[in-house]
């Protein structure tokens, strides 16, 4: 198998890594696309391309993407597998009639791409899990730090602030003095992790406030990962990380979300933010609501959702073979060609 790991935004990086992971292992050719502005985030060896002339000389049996858009003119299966779990975000399920195949994370998704299968059959739906996650469930070598951490701060609590990057969602900006008022009680240590767009005002307002206490970590990793591993309870607003808090069975409270009916504590203003991480942490309030999303968004916590795709990819192309390229109507051509020009 030749595959094509598809970088089109920085996230993509660590969605697509534990496939590559499982690729290597069985020996297929690999390719990546990384445009420049996504450079600047890998943090491991591949062999990278922003051309597309190399992108389609590679005669590609599969090119796997966790963004919205893929070159219809590459050949291989193009294989959507999201860049997130937050299912309520506009657009999640829209089909742009890129992709030959969807991989989905769990139930809920699946049952929403086989409704829109049945509108346009043109496409084919399988779950498997989401590749991200693998990287969770086998986070062995980050369990450690925790209580290094904790005895390096002296803290009982870690708690992960991770808002998101949209000027219209994020709670970075109006719930700044409340977010550093967490760290006020001295036995929490509090681990602000931005999105890789965060505003980069915003973002320097908090590294210089930050300065003033000894129990913030301001994480500059590439990857939210040992974040979410270390951390007793996640503080965040509507970004898709909340989904993969939750699947590891830990509590959220967000703040002005835009998920409609949230399963966990959504507070409409953060001002008695500290005493609600506090009520949160010792009554877990909504656990069993938690259960209910790992069961529906990704039941699947065998590390192994990679295997699975690529299992299901070298399926789908013994049955269908290797596409050409895809078809598409003149608007969707001239956007692929605008985005990454022509052959």
């Amino acid at each position: 198998m030749k595959v094509i790991f598809f970088c089109q935004n920085p996230y993509a990086l660590s969605i697509n890594k534990p496939i590559y992971d499982v690729a290597v292992k069985r020996n297929y050719e690999t390719l990546w696309y990384i445009p420049d502005n996504v450079k600047a985030f890998l943090d491991f060896e591949v062999t990278s391309t922003d051309s597309m002339k190399v992108l389609s000389d590679f005669d590609a049996d599969a090119i796997i993407a966790p963004g919205n858009e893929v070159p219809h003119f590459l050949q291989g299966v193009k294989v959507q597998i999201f860049h997130g779990l937050a299912g309520e975000k506009k657009g999640h399920f829209h089909i742009r009639h890129y992709f030959d195949l969807y991989l989905t994370q769990g139930p809920y998704f699946t049952r929403g791409f086989e409704k829109l299968k049945k509108k346009h059959r043109d496409f084919d739906v399988i779950e498997t899990g989401w590749s991200k996650l693998d990287t969770l469930y086998l986070a062995n070598k980050y369990k450690s730090r925790k209580s290094d951490l904790l005895k390096k701060y002296k803290a009982e609590n870690i708690i992960l602030y991770a808002p998101t990057f949209s000027p219209s969602l994020t709670s970075a900006k109006n719930s700044f003095d409340d977010i550093f008022s967490i760290a006020e009680e001295k036995n929490n240590l509090l681990i602000i992790k931005f999105h890789d767009l965060m505003n980069k005002e915003v973002k320097n307002l908090y590294i210089e406030k930050a300065k003033e206490y000894e129990n913030i970590i301001i994480s500059e990793e590439k990857s939210i990962i040992p974040s979410l591993v270390d951390s007793d309870i996640m503080i965040s607003d509507t970004s898709s990380a909340v989904y993969e808090f939750l699947i590891l069975d830990k509590p959220v409270i967000t703040i002005n979300t835009r998920t409609k009916s949230p399963k966990w504590l959504n507070i409409s203003n953060s001002r008695n933010l500290t005493n609600q991480i506090k009520e949160t942490l010792s009554e877990d309030p909504f656990k069993k609501q938690r259960q209910e999303i790992i069961a529906e968004y990704h039941p699947y916590t065998d590390g192994k959702s990679s295997q699975r795709m690529l299992d299901q990819i070298e399926n789908w192309v013994k049955i269908n073979g290797v596409p050409a390229k895809r078809k598409l109507s003149f608007l969707r051509r001239r956007k692929i060609n605008k985005l990454f020009g022509k052959l």
